[in-house]
């Protein structure tokens, strides 16, 4: 039996090299895909916009449904803190009364420890005023021309 040479190519079809790809498809050019009809063309994009603001509204509920979720918890947690911080407050008065007591009697260890409370809620008060302005600046639909005059709130 004879080993066929590896320098002898197998005959070819017919066509010769108008099978070979130089770059291009091995079959010639492509054919054109034929043209897609405008009613499909407008139904594909009316269903992805369908599907697009499903999604957006699904992703609103979420956020919403978070934010509520969040509110709640903020609030009891911030209910608790602001009771710790009442009765704190109130251990603190007693105490300062009851340190100030021999020194200048009840009634005036009452009487300053009730300036000092009533000027650290004036403090408060002011700066909480503060912060409401930055609240309403930053609710504002138009920032330069709502007719809201800021001198009035001070």
């Amino acid at each position: 039996m004879v080993a066929p040479d590896p320098n002898i190519l197998p005959p070819s079809d017919e066509r010769g090299f108008d099978r070979v790809s130089h770059g291009y498809a091995p079959d010639g050019r492509p054919t054109a895909p034929p043209p897609v009809p405008l009613e499909k063309i407008v139904g594909d994009v009316v269903d992805n916009l369908s599907a697009t603001a499903k999604a957006e509204i699904a992703l609103l509920e979420a956020r919403t449904e978070l934010a509520l979720h969040g509110a709640s918890w903020t609030a009891g947690w911030g209910a608790v803190a602001a009771s710790a911080l009442g009765i704190a407050m109130l251990a603190l008065a007693f105490g300062a009364i009851l340190a100030l007591a021999p020194h200048v009697g009840p009634s005036v260890a009452t009487l300053i420890v009730v300036a000092i409370l009533l000027a650290v809620a004036g403090f408060a008060g002011w700066r909480a005023q503060k912060s409401y302005g930055d609240i309403r600046t930053a609710l504002r639909r138009d920032l330069t021309d709502e007719g809201i005059d800021d001198a009035a709130d001070a």
